[in-house]
Protein backbone atom coordinates (compact mmCIF):
# COMPACT_ATOMS: atom_id res chain seq x y z
CA UNK A 1 0.00 0.00 0.00
CA UNK A 2 1.29 3.29 -0.88
CA UNK A 3 2.27 5.56 2.11
CA UNK A 4 3.63 9.41 1.98
CA UNK A 5 6.64 10.16 1.19
CA UNK A 6 9.84 10.78 3.64
CA UNK A 7 11.85 13.30 1.70
CA UNK A 8 11.73 16.83 2.68
CA UNK A 9 9.85 19.68 1.55
CA UNK A 10 10.99 23.42 2.06
CA UNK A 11 8.93 25.34 4.70
CA UNK A 12 6.31 22.44 4.68
CA UNK A 13 4.46 24.65 1.58
CA UNK A 14 3.45 21.46 -0.16
CA UNK A 15 -0.20 19.58 0.33
CA UNK A 16 -0.73 15.83 -0.81
CA UNK A 17 -3.95 13.67 -1.92
CA UNK A 18 -4.05 10.53 -3.19
CA UNK A 19 -5.55 10.19 -6.64
CA UNK A 20 -7.71 7.18 -6.40
CA UNK A 21 -8.10 6.66 -10.26
CA UNK A 22 -4.23 6.89 -10.75
CA UNK A 23 -3.35 4.99 -7.68
CA UNK A 24 -0.93 7.67 -6.72
CA UNK A 25 0.17 10.01 -4.46
CA UNK A 26 -0.03 13.83 -6.19
CA UNK A 27 2.12 16.29 -3.94
CA UNK A 28 1.33 20.17 -5.03
CA UNK A 29 4.31 22.75 -4.40
CA UNK A 30 3.00 26.16 -3.49
CA UNK A 31 4.63 29.37 -4.58
CA UNK A 32 8.18 29.84 -3.02
CA UNK A 33 8.90 26.14 -1.84
CA UNK A 34 10.50 23.08 -3.08
CA UNK A 35 9.46 19.28 -3.06
CA UNK A 36 12.24 16.31 -3.76
CA UNK A 37 11.41 12.26 -3.88
CA UNK A 38 12.47 9.24 -5.04
CA UNK A 39 8.86 7.63 -4.53
CA UNK A 40 8.18 6.06 -7.75
CA UNK A 41 4.36 6.40 -6.41
CA UNK A 42 4.56 10.02 -6.31
CA UNK A 43 4.01 12.93 -8.85
CA UNK A 44 4.24 16.10 -8.11
CA UNK A 45 2.19 19.26 -9.41
CA UNK A 46 2.49 22.52 -9.50
CA UNK A 47 0.40 25.75 -10.57
CA UNK A 48 2.24 28.71 -13.05
CA UNK A 49 1.19 32.34 -14.10
CA UNK A 50 4.25 34.59 -14.51
CA UNK A 51 6.28 31.95 -12.29
CA UNK A 52 8.46 29.44 -13.49
CA UNK A 53 8.51 26.01 -12.30
CA UNK A 54 12.20 23.82 -12.70
CA UNK A 55 11.84 20.11 -12.70
CA UNK A 56 15.44 18.57 -12.13
CA UNK A 57 16.40 14.61 -11.89
CA UNK A 58 19.04 12.02 -12.15
CA UNK A 59 17.75 9.33 -14.02
CA UNK A 60 20.67 6.85 -12.66
CA UNK A 61 20.18 8.32 -8.87
CA UNK A 62 16.48 7.94 -9.56
CA UNK A 63 15.03 11.32 -7.61
CA UNK A 64 13.79 14.20 -8.89
CA UNK A 65 12.29 17.72 -7.71
CA UNK A 66 10.52 20.69 -8.40
CA UNK A 67 10.57 24.12 -7.24
CA UNK A 68 8.59 27.32 -7.93
CA UNK A 69 9.80 30.80 -7.93
CA UNK A 70 8.09 33.80 -8.62
CA UNK A 71 11.25 36.72 -9.76
CA UNK A 72 14.66 35.92 -10.71
CA UNK A 73 16.84 37.78 -7.79
CA UNK A 74 16.57 39.14 -4.60
CA UNK A 75 17.71 42.76 -4.09
CA UNK A 76 21.14 41.86 -3.98
CA UNK A 77 20.90 40.68 -7.63
CA UNK A 78 23.39 37.46 -6.82
CA UNK A 79 22.99 34.11 -8.25
CA UNK A 80 23.50 32.68 -4.71
CA UNK A 81 23.55 34.21 -0.93
CA UNK A 82 23.09 34.04 2.39
CA UNK A 83 18.85 34.48 2.37
CA UNK A 84 17.39 31.00 1.53
CA UNK A 85 14.34 32.74 -0.02
CA UNK A 86 13.00 30.23 -2.36
CA UNK A 87 10.42 32.84 -3.80
CA UNK A 88 13.59 34.01 -5.56
CA UNK A 89 14.99 32.08 -8.88
CA UNK A 90 19.00 32.09 -7.79
CA UNK A 91 17.96 30.92 -4.12
CA UNK A 92 15.16 28.07 -5.21
CA UNK A 93 17.49 26.91 -7.87
CA UNK A 94 20.49 26.81 -5.68
CA UNK A 95 18.50 25.08 -3.36
CA UNK A 96 16.56 22.31 -5.27
CA UNK A 97 20.12 21.27 -6.68
CA UNK A 98 21.69 21.37 -3.38
CA UNK A 99 18.94 19.20 -2.14
CA UNK A 100 19.20 16.60 -5.21
CA UNK A 101 23.23 16.10 -4.38
CA UNK A 102 22.40 15.24 -0.82
CA UNK A 103 19.91 12.76 -1.52
CA UNK A 104 22.38 11.01 -4.11
CA UNK A 105 22.41 12.55 -7.66
CA UNK A 106 25.40 13.95 -9.25
CA UNK A 107 25.45 17.55 -10.67
CA UNK A 108 26.79 15.96 -13.90
CA UNK A 109 23.97 13.94 -14.37
CA UNK A 110 20.97 16.20 -13.60
CA UNK A 111 18.82 16.89 -16.42
CA UNK A 112 16.52 19.62 -16.32
CA UNK A 113 12.77 20.75 -17.60
CA UNK A 114 11.34 24.38 -17.43
CA UNK A 115 7.79 25.51 -17.28
CA UNK A 116 6.22 29.10 -16.99
CA UNK A 117 7.19 32.73 -17.16
CA UNK A 118 3.64 33.77 -19.14
CA UNK A 119 2.83 36.96 -19.89
CA UNK A 120 -0.50 36.43 -18.47
CA UNK A 121 -1.61 39.73 -16.58
CA UNK A 122 -0.39 42.57 -19.30
CA UNK A 123 0.70 45.65 -17.11
CA UNK A 124 2.58 43.44 -14.57
CA UNK A 125 6.23 44.35 -15.91
CA UNK A 126 6.58 41.41 -18.00
CA UNK A 127 6.83 39.80 -15.04
CA UNK A 128 7.29 36.31 -16.64
CA UNK A 129 9.68 37.19 -19.58
CA UNK A 130 11.95 38.33 -16.60
CA UNK A 131 11.72 34.72 -15.27
CA UNK A 132 11.81 32.92 -18.90
CA UNK A 133 15.18 34.90 -18.82
CA UNK A 134 16.42 34.33 -15.53
CA UNK A 135 15.75 30.77 -15.98
CA UNK A 136 17.52 30.17 -19.43
CA UNK A 137 20.48 32.77 -18.34
CA UNK A 138 20.93 30.22 -14.89
CA UNK A 139 20.83 27.45 -17.02
CA UNK A 140 23.84 28.64 -19.52
CA UNK A 141 25.77 29.27 -16.78
CA UNK A 142 25.57 26.57 -14.18
CA UNK A 143 25.82 24.50 -17.34
CA UNK A 144 22.37 22.71 -16.48
CA UNK A 145 21.45 19.98 -19.35
CA UNK A 146 18.22 21.36 -20.20
CA UNK A 147 15.91 18.20 -22.18
CA UNK A 148 13.02 21.17 -22.29
CA UNK A 149 11.60 24.80 -22.14
CA UNK A 150 8.47 25.09 -22.13
CA UNK A 151 8.35 29.08 -21.37
CA UNK A 152 6.85 32.36 -22.08
CA UNK A 153 3.27 32.85 -23.70
CA UNK A 154 0.04 34.46 -22.36
CA UNK A 155 -1.20 31.18 -20.66
CA UNK A 156 -1.07 30.06 -17.28
CA UNK A 157 0.26 26.06 -16.76
CA UNK A 158 -0.32 23.34 -15.06
CA UNK A 159 2.68 20.87 -14.30
CA UNK A 160 2.61 16.71 -13.41
CA UNK A 161 5.91 15.53 -12.78
CA UNK A 162 7.22 11.64 -12.01
CA UNK A 163 10.73 12.26 -9.75
CA UNK A 164 11.96 9.11 -10.94
CA UNK A 165 11.29 9.21 -14.46
CA UNK A 166 11.59 12.43 -15.26
CA UNK A 167 8.31 12.39 -17.38
CA UNK A 168 6.25 15.44 -17.15
CA UNK A 169 2.77 16.73 -18.31
CA UNK A 170 2.17 20.88 -18.92
CA UNK A 171 -1.91 21.63 -19.02
CA UNK A 172 -2.81 25.40 -20.84
CA UNK A 173 -5.14 26.94 -18.44
CA UNK A 174 -7.72 29.43 -19.75
CA UNK A 175 -7.59 32.59 -19.42
CA UNK A 176 -9.89 33.26 -16.14
CA UNK A 177 -7.94 30.22 -14.83
CA UNK A 178 -4.58 32.07 -15.34
CA UNK A 179 -5.52 35.22 -14.06
CA UNK A 180 -6.53 33.48 -10.81
CA UNK A 181 -3.30 31.42 -10.06
CA UNK A 182 -1.37 35.04 -11.19
CA UNK A 183 -3.56 36.51 -8.25
CA UNK A 184 -2.73 33.58 -5.89
CA UNK A 185 0.86 33.41 -6.99
CA UNK A 186 1.36 37.39 -5.81
CA UNK A 187 -0.48 36.22 -2.10
CA UNK A 188 1.19 32.83 -1.87
CA UNK A 189 -1.34 31.44 -1.33
CA UNK A 190 -2.63 27.84 -2.25
CA UNK A 191 -3.94 27.73 -5.38
CA UNK A 192 -7.69 26.22 -6.71
CA UNK A 193 -7.56 23.17 -9.30
CA UNK A 194 -8.87 24.01 -12.41
CA UNK A 195 -9.52 22.71 -15.89
CA UNK A 196 -7.03 22.62 -18.26
CA UNK A 197 -8.00 23.42 -21.81
CA UNK A 198 -4.99 21.10 -23.93
CA UNK A 199 -2.36 19.16 -22.39
CA UNK A 200 0.92 17.73 -23.74
CA UNK A 201 3.87 14.95 -22.06
CA UNK A 202 7.34 16.03 -22.44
Amino acid sequence: MSTFSSKKCSDDGVSRYFDSEKKRWVVTVLPGTQYVSRDEDEVIATVLGSCVAACIWDPLSKVGGVNHFMLPHDDAGLWSGASLALRYGNHAMDALINELLQQGAEKKRLNCKFFGGGNVVKGLGRVGSKNALFAKEYSAVEQLNVTKMDLGGESGRRILFEPVTGRAWRKFLDASAGLSVVHQEALLQPKIEVAPTSIELF
